[in-house]
This record gives structure tokens, sequence and C-alpha cells, in this order.
């Protein structure tokens, strides 16, 4: 039996970006893909095809709070 099981193939794992993709996603996205990456790697290719059948989207990433953007863009205070 043949299994065709592409875990990432909703991600854009390139580290180049995108035309359309503003700096803070393209940021986000490193980051998303990074911990996915990092699972994969620790759990094994079998427990990962378990835990997402269907492969991983970043759909799954959409309960992150939207807060990491706003971090990310905040000034820090003036050196004196």
């Amino acid at each position: 039996m043949t299994e065709n099981y592409n875990a990432f193939k909703g991600l854009n794992l390139s580290d180049a970006r995108s035309e359309n993709e503003t700096r803070e996603e393209y940021k986000l996205r490193l980051q998303r893909n990074k911990k996915v990456l990092k699972l994969y790697n620790v759990i094994g290719r079998e427990q990962f095809q378990q835990m997402f059948p269907e492969g991983i989207k970043y759909e799954m990433f959409a309960a992150e709070p939207k807060e990491k953007l706003k971090k990310s863009n905040k000034k820090l205070g003036e050196v004196k």
C-alpha cells in the first residue's frame, strides 16, 4: 500500500519573504514554521501523522494572540 502523506502540504516553508507579505507576517510565519519543524523532529513522522492526519495548516495557529505582532511593533524608550 502506497501512502502519500504530506505533513507540510499547506505550509510555506521558504525562508524568502513573499511579495504580498508584510515584514510582521513574514516573521510570524517563520516562527510558526520553526515550531512545526521542531515538533516534527522531536516526535517523529509516525506520531506527527497520528496527531495531524490531514497535515498541518496555518489555520491551526489562529488561536495565537495577535498581541505578538503588536509587541514586536512596539518601540522601546529612547536611550538617554
